[in-house]
């Protein structure tokens, strides 16, 4: 069954185009990237396997343009990788937030559109995007299944006392604020592969899993439910990343308002944009850049790296607390696959818990699976590779296999 995966931003669309033999087996036919949406000099970066990549660049008013690119690509004579268009069976989309209707994956109707747009005013600058990539395939693509795979729902099994914010109750009743969680597609795929990698039960173990990237957050997984998230009513909660801030003392925000003379808007930008390790470091957003930075003695990027490390390890304390104990730590993403100082600096944090770091084996270890612990550790560390994409693949076809 070969599926269209789309990951609609504001102004971008990612893609990936699988052939999914089955839930286990697949083949990735070709990825690629529209940028620029909106604006006249928009770029198509399409990378076919086995085929040279293609680039173009050309106005792109709006994702309707923007996936009709895409879809040309995937049947051109050059660069294509499928003969004509009817070979795509579903589309797979991920969607940023399902609020509490959507608990799992679903078939697209317009009922769910109807829900992914209520959801707007909780995740204004995705869900529009999202929805955007949804009505431009039912105009290029009609008549074919899709399928929206939510980042908030594998957090829907949150009990209350973990999702509720102590403010009034009526806020939650009037507005539904609450915890909701994010990087659910991804918290799910990789606990799910470190335990069939270790031949543990998802359903009966206790898990932390740490996506972290420009985005991150920890998630703690017992018995193959989500229990908590660091993430809350919107991204910017939690963790620090790249530029969002994390956790602050909300008055914080209101003192800064204050005297820097902030309007909503004003304090949005701060914690969405100027924050986490661009704030701190004054250097860049990007890890590497800091890395650098601190390896050649500059101190706030040490700070900064020191802060990270503290806050993640924070976290993971935490969550080993409330679930009574650990049997697994899992780091992934950009920076959790790529990073092996960061794994060491958190993970040897852990030994009271009977973690047992294996500092030789994480060496060098950058994009794959790796048990990073020795073999009498009473508590697994792994970095697994996440790929968001192929878990949206697999739940359309799971989802459309069932029309038939």
């Amino acid at each position: 069954m070969v599926i269209l995966v789309l990951n609609c931003g504001s102004s971008s669309i990612k893609y990936q185009l699988i052939d999914m033999l089955s839930d286990e087996s697949n083949n990735l036919l070709a990825k690629g990237l529209v940028e620029r949406i909106g604006l006249n000099d928009g770029v198509l970066t399409h990378k076919p396997v086995d085929k040279d990549k293609f680039e173009l660049t050309k106005s792109i008013p709006d994702h309707t343009v923007g996936i009709n690119l895409i879809l040309e690509a995937l049947v051109d004579k050059t660069h294509g990788v499928i003969s004509n268009l009817e070979d795509i069976v579903a589309v797979g989309h991920r969607v940023a937030h399902g609020g509490e209707f959507f608990t799992e994956s679903v078939l697209v109707s317009p009922k769910v559109k109807d829900e992914i747009e209520k959801c707007i005013e909780l995740a204004p600058l995705h869900n529009p995007a999202n929805l955007k990539g949804i009505l431009s395939m039912e105009h290029l693509l009609p008549g074919v299944p899709q399928v929206a795979v939510f980042d908030t729902s594998f957090h829907q099994s949150m009990p209350a006392h973990s999702y509720l914010y102590a403010i009034p109750y009526k806020f939650y009743e009037k507005y539904r604020i609450r915890r909701y969680g994010f990087h659910g597609t991804s918290h799910k795929y990789v606990a799910l592969k470190a335990c069939r990698i270790l031949g543990m039960d998802f359903n009966n173990s206790k898990i932390i899993t740490c996506h972290l990237g420009n985005g991150a957050s920890v998630t703690a997984i017992e018995n193959g439910k989500s229990l908590d998230t660091s993430m809350g009513f919107t991204p910017v909660d939690g963790l620090i990343m790249g530029t969002r801030s994390g956790s602050v003392d909300p008055g914080v925000l209101l003192y800064l308002a204050d005297k820097e003379n902030l309007n909503l808007k004003g304090v949005n930008d701060l914690i969405n944009k100027q924050s986490g390790m661009q704030g701190i470091s004054g250097i860049s957003s990007d890890m590497r850049d800091i890395e650098c930075a601190a390896a050649n003695g500059n101190e706030r990027a040490i700070l900064s790296l020191d802060m990270y490390y503290y806050r993640v390890a924070k976290f993971v304390g935490a969550y080993a607390g409330v679930m009574g104990g650990c049997d697994l730590i899992v780091y992934t993403g950009g920076i959790g696959e790529n990073d092996p100082i960061l794994r060491e600096k958190v993970s040897s944090k852990f030994a009271y818990m009977g973690v047992e770091f294996d500092s030789e084996a994480n060496k060098g270890v950058r994009g794959k699976d790796k048990l990073l612990t020795k073999p009498n550790s009473r508590v697994k560390v792994m970095a697994i590779t996440t790929n968001e994409e192929l878990v949206i693949a697999t739940d359309t076809r799971s989802i459309v296999s069932k029309l038939s």
